[in-house]
């Protein structure tokens, strides 16, 4: 316990440093970001009803998410071009499709931003963001994301990602002991094979499945594992059990012996945009010009289920450099720009029931601003 708590000690005090040394506006001396103030105005958006706000406090699993009609909201053109960087821990998987899809049909150019991807993991990123050299990420607000505000970064989770299709299996697979059947397993004890470890957001939907089957976050064992070693391990015993993406759980759904426990709650996306001080206070018309072209992107190639039409799965399979059977695969993501009420406290928990926090829970109003996708699409509060 000592070692863990020197650890996030050192971690703390190394979040403090850079908070230090980055530009004013990412110290905790800034207060609220400039997106939070009431003074901007909020116009109606056409082809942007009511249809394209939903109750944040709605985590019904069969809730639809917000949409407007094809090609809303509409560009609307910065005064003077701008250019933004997005931090990205990948450019191939699914979830970043909307940007590399926003990207390529000029989406973000008709707004007058000239947005470049660039690949860097969270923890590279993060001190970045606070201090405006990179303007965006696409992540989530994971241990880390949390630490940092903790610390002083002017950091804002301001757009959702997607939610699961009720189809899919994507999260926490098992093998079956004997005697053992999918409606009881023990897993108290057992070895969990993961790619990204402790801090991470799977540590919220993990912890609903595990408590279901008389686990716990501080009742297993981690290991962390290559994203070509999790499959293998958990079927050569070296795991007893394993958070499997998509596609790979599509590699023992069916197959005897296995058990899907879990995955992401349906309906709220736990990942997504995540601003710092350049969108929040120096240039919040960009922060809201790149939200409207992320949101029309959605609305105009991701509004239904996408991969029913097999032109448009081939024609991302190709930006994704992925095969196109494999991406074909499994269910077409919900792509969800909005972000349900709670969703970083129920995080924060786990983070602590894995030890990868031992603070108090952050209040939204530090973690999340929704007023620059409700401005995108013309709501008002």
């Amino acid at each position: 316990m000592r070692a863990r708590t020197h650890g996030l000690a050192l971690f703390a005090g190394a979040l403090l440093a850079s908070a230090a040394c980055s530009s004013p506006s990412s110290g905790p001396s800034s207060g609220q970001p400039k997106a939070d103030t009431a003074t901007r105005t909020v116009r109606p958006v056409q082809g942007c009803g009511a249809a394209s706000w939903t109750d944040p406090a709605d985590r019904s699993p069969d809730r639809a998410p917000a949409r407007c009609r094809p090609g809303a909201p509409a560009p609307r053109r910065l005064a003077e071009p701008r250019k933004l960087t997005i931090a990205t821990g990948t450019l191939s998987a699914e979830y970043v499709a909307p940007l590399r899809v926003a990207l390529d049909k000029g989406e973000f150019d008709r707004e007058g931003l000239d947005v470049t991807l660039k690949v860097l993991p969270t923890p590279e990123a993060l001190p970045l963001l606070a201090k405006g050299e990179v303007d965006a990420l696409w992540a989530a607000p994971e241990a880390a994301v949390m630490n940092g505000i903790r610390g002083g970064f002017v950091i804002r989770w301001v757009a959702g990602n997607f939610s699961p299709d009720p189809k899919s299996k994507s999260g926490l697979w098992v093998r079956l002991k004997d005697g053992e059947t999918p409606a009881a397993v023990r897993m108290a004890d057992r070895t969990l094979g993961t790619m990204i470890g402790k801090g991470s957001v799977i540590a919220y939907p993990m912890e609903q499945a595990l408590e279901q089957h008389g686990g716990g976050l501080d009742r297993i064992r981690y290991q962390q594992l290559g994203s070509a070693d999790v499959l293998t391990a958990l079927r050569n015993g070296g795991v007893d059990s394993a958070w499997l993406l998509d596609p790979v759980w599509r590699r023992v759904d069916g197959e005897p012996g296995y058990a899907f426990l879990g995955g992401q709650p349906p309906g709220e996306p736990l990942g997504g945009m995540l601003y710092g001080p350049s969108l929040l206070d120096d240039d919040v018309d960009a922060g809201v010009a790149l939200l409207r072209a992320y949101i029309r992107t959605v609305n105009t190639y991701f509004a239904a289920d996408y991969k029913q039409n097999e032109r448009y799965v081939t024609y991302l399979a190709k930006l994704l450099k992925t095969d196109a059977a494999i991406l074909r695969s499994t269910p077409s993501l919900r792509m969800d720009w909005e972000i349900r009420t709670g969703t970083t406290a129920r995080l924060q928990a786990a983070y602590r029931a894995q030890g990868a926090a031992e603070a108090d829970t952050l209040p939204e109003s530090r973690t999340v601003n929704r007023s620059l996708y409700a401005e995108a699409v013309g709501h008002r509060p």
